[in-house]
């Protein structure tokens, strides 16, 4: 009878070794350290790590006396604008400078004595990128500008100093999106890296183009001879021109065929005509609203029972601002379906009414309106070049009512608060003059009671 041969036995990693390879992983472990050690742990880069570590302590000792220094220095001249902020930015980076001058010493003794300075010139690379951003951000005094400038710029240049920028670059180029034909024959295709230049070229021609509309704007506030609707118009017109121009600018300058949008146009036009279409409109009634003049900042006007003052114009809606020191933000569209009551439009001076009314045991009428136009005079926001008018309008069930009309000038003061004036000086000269105010009442005259029911009998 034969024996069966037993099974080998399993290793007992060998399972182990299915779902964790462990041999790779020893492996690797063990080249990235043979790398560290004949890398970083040799002796030429461990004086260089030595080095630099050794030059941040005249980079702290220097760096906030020339900083004193340069404020020092400067601060009797250049107290605002661009030159101020370039010196505030100079000064504030004076420990940077310094430990970038060290660094650079430091390798130009290096390269002298033959000596390796690869660590240090990445170092320095990476310094004088991080100095330029930094720079950048302390002038431009924006922190999303500043992000942008970071997010940009800082990658770029760490993989410039690590030799991976044309790599990425070359891989960025491969990832296109086809868009057609050109006329020549050749393909025309998107690339991630347009897109990504793009985005760098738009984003710095559109941060000019904000600076030139800021200066613009702001040498027209101070030209005394345009118009408010003028200067508003002009501001509207620039802040649309100035961001297109800038897109088309850097979509020439990434060398992107701008007769491939016209692909882009019907998706466009749909787009416009079910989403944008409140948006474009309240764009067109800005232009007319400015055009035609009627309405212009500093305008006092009334919309649906609420008076205020036009404060701005904007390419969507008009910025009111009410008595009560609330801001209503009117879409434009408002003002071209359902109008507006424009107090101060051709002429600021405008008419108000006062109704009140006088007890029918008043016997001289005349006086009244003598009396009531008289006090109207009083007030000093009524105009004195136009006599306050009064009127008889009709016997009323409780009084004999009168119209008092009078002329302001500055309508953009408020229109309740002179009325109330007048009011208070029509009251103080009626009872001074002993004329009564009636309220409202009503006189109840019984001609006849009814006959009284008869008793009921009395119950046996």
């Amino acid at each position: 009878m034969t024996t069966p041969t037993p099974p080998p036995q399993t290793e007992p990693d060998s399972a182990l070794d299915d779902i964790v390879p462990l041999g790779d992983i020893h492996a690797r472990v063990t080249e990235a350290f043979d790398w560290f050690e004949q890398t970083v742990l040799n002796l030429d880069n461990g004086v260089q790590i030595v080095l630099i570590a050794a030059a941040l302590a005249p980079a702290l000792i220097f760096g906030p006396r020339l900083r004193r220094l340069v404020a020092q220095a400067t601060s009797g001249f250049l107290k605002t604008g661009l030159p101020r902020r370039l010196i505030n930015a100079a000064s504030m980076l004076m420990t940077p400078l310094a430990l970038l001058l060290v660094l650079t010493l430091i390798q130009i003794l290096l390269a002298a004595l033959d000596r390796p300075y690869a660590i240090v010139n990445a170092s320095t690379s990476l310094m004088t990128a991080w100095i330029v951003i930094r720079a950048v951000s302390l002038v431009i005094q924006s922190k999303f500008w500043s992000k942008v400038a970071f997010y940009i710029a800082w990658p770029i240049a760490v993989l410039d100093v690590f030799g991976l920028l044309v790599p990425v670059i070359q891989q960025m180029q491969t990832l296109a999106v086809p868009l057609g034909v050109a006329d020549d024959g050749s393909p025309v295709q998107l690339s991630l890296l347009d897109i990504f230049r793009t985005l760098i070229y738009f984003a710095a021609l559109f941060w000019l183009a904000s600076l030139a509309g800021r200066t613009i704007n702001g040498q027209l506030e101070k030209t005394e001879e345009l118009s408010p609707a003028f200067k508003a118009i002009i501001s509207k017109v620039l802040g649309v021109v100035l961001p297109v121009t800038a897109l088309l600018i850097a979509l020439q300058m990434t060398g992107f065929n701008l007769a491939t949008l016209a692909i882009f146009s019907g998706a466009v036009g749909i787009g416009v005509g079910l989403g944008l279409q409140k948006t474009v409109s309240n764009f067109a009634a800005g232009f007319t609203l400015l055009a035609d003049k009627s309405i212009k900042p500093g305008d006092a006007i009334e919309v649906d029972g609420t008076f205020g003052w036009v404060t701005g114009m904007q390419s969507r809606y008009v910025s009111v601002r009410t008595r009560d020191g609330t801001e209503m933000l009117i879409p434009n569209e408002h003002f071209i379906m359902n109008g507006v009551i424009n107090w101060s439009h051709s002429d600021r001076v405008v008419r108000l009414h006062a109704p009140f009314g006088v007890s029918y045991k008043t016997r001289d009428l005349r006086a009244v309106q003598e009396l009531a136009q008289k006090a109207a005079a009083t007030v000093p926001r009524v105009v004195s070049d136009k006599d306050p008018v009064c009127n008889v309008m009709e016997f009323g069930d409780s009084a004999v009512n009168f119209d008092l009309r009078f002329w302001i000038a500055d309508p953009e003061a408020g229109l309740s608060n002179v009325r109330s004036d007048v009011y208070l000086a029509v009251w103080d000269a009626l009872h001074e003059a002993g004329v009564e105010i009636p309220f409202p009442q009503m006189d109840l005259h019984v001609k006849a009671l009814p006959a009284a029911a008869p008793e009921p009998p009395e119950p046996a």
